[in-house]
């Protein structure tokens, strides 16, 4: 009984020994007779997060082409070094990733991503260059200004990727995003200035204030305060009360009244212009989201305030714009 299931398995196991043989052989067959067929032609794709693209097909055909010395079409599959051509491709400071191959068509395909500039930075020189989601230098393209958040004072010309410049690189990418994807930041943050303990002091489009950030840490909590002190605050007083805003201390605000009075014209001005400001960020929210809108800001009671310096509390540093409720408690402190 066990001679008869040895063979069994013997005969079992040649069977697929020979059908993956017949397989393999069927498989070698069609590589070659794929790879002695004429390319027919080439189709580029070029993936991109932005609107307008910084590198176009007459870009990358000059490198499949080597600037039109060397026409695919015509030339056997198998003459082809695809990797030799996506090394020569991502060479191109634009180009983060390039996949070269053939469909069932003979034609090429090259699909190329480009990469996507999240900052704009200004070094102590007084150089100027992009740089993107990875830390990687780009340069500005001299038809193509793109809007993005602008870093000033950058201690050095070229991105280091070690040491306290490493960490400086990272919050800067962390806090470009996150401006550059919410609407109200990037209406209202001018510039972000860079100072020399590498922390961060914004400058707003609207209202005379500096906004002194810290670091790069707890970014999102000190946004969040930071808006829910223009939404309970600034929209009722306008933004020139204030000389300085800090948020860089955990759950609070403080606020630095300026030494001179404000004109009453002004202060109207502002206070309009930071509601109109707020209102524009929560309806696009709301129109996006779905969620619930936040309650108008004509419905919340004006904050008396008073004091040479004054701290805003927030309940946690959790709040975001989305359906705001804070209470914002505001501790009155003296000037000395």
């Amino acid at each position: 009984m066990s001679i008869k299931d040895d063979i069994r398995k013997i005969i079992f196991i040649t069977m697929w020994c020979i059908a993956g043989t017949g397989m393999l052989v069927l498989l070698i067959a069609a590589i070659n007779n794929r790879n002695n067929k004429t390319c027919k032609g080439y189709k580029i794709n070029i993936n991109g997060t932005n609107k307008r693209s910084f590198i176009n097909n007459k870009v990358i055909e000059n490198i499949i082409t080597d600037s039109g010395r060397q026409k695919p079409e015509g030339k056997t599959i198998s003459t082809f070094n695809l990797k030799s051509t996506e090394s020569k491709l991502k060479r191109n400071v634009w180009i983060e990733n390039a996949e070269l191959f053939f469909d069932n068509n003979e034609i090429l395909r090259v699909s190329i991503t480009e990469r996507e500039p999240v900052a704009r930075i200004f070094t102590v020189a007084g150089n100027s260059f992009y740089i993107d989601s990875s830390g990687i230098r780009l340069p500005i393209p001299a038809r193509l200004p793109v809007k993005l958040p602008v870093f000033t004072s950058y201690p050095n010309d070229q991105i280091k990727t070690h040491g306290a410049d490493s960490a400086l690189l990272e919050d800067i990418k962390r806090l470009s995003w996150f401006i550059l994807k919410d609407s109200f930041w990037m209406a209202q943050i001018n510039q972000v200035d860079i100072t020399a303990d590498r922390t961060f002091e914004m400058i707003p489009v609207i209202g005379n204030h500096v906004i002194e950030f810290g670091d790069g840490s707890d970014y999102k909590a000190k946004f969040a305060r930071l808006f829910i002190f223009y939404k309970d605050v600034l929209s009722k007083t306008g933004f020139n009360k204030y000389s300085k805003i800090d948020v860089e201390y955990k759950g609070q605000v403080v606020g630095t009244k300026k030494g001179g009075e404000v004109s009453k014209g002004d202060s109207l001005k502002f206070i309009k212009e930071v509601q109109q400001l707020i209102r524009s960020a929560q309806q696009l929210q709301s129109d996006t989201v779905r969620q619930q809108a936040i309650k108008p800001l004509e419905g919340n009671a004006p904050l008396e305030m008073s004091g040479d310096e004054e701290t805003a509390r927030t309940n946690g540093d959790s709040s975001s714009k989305k359906g705001l409720s804070p209470k914002t408690m505001i501790s009155k402190k003296k000037g000395k």
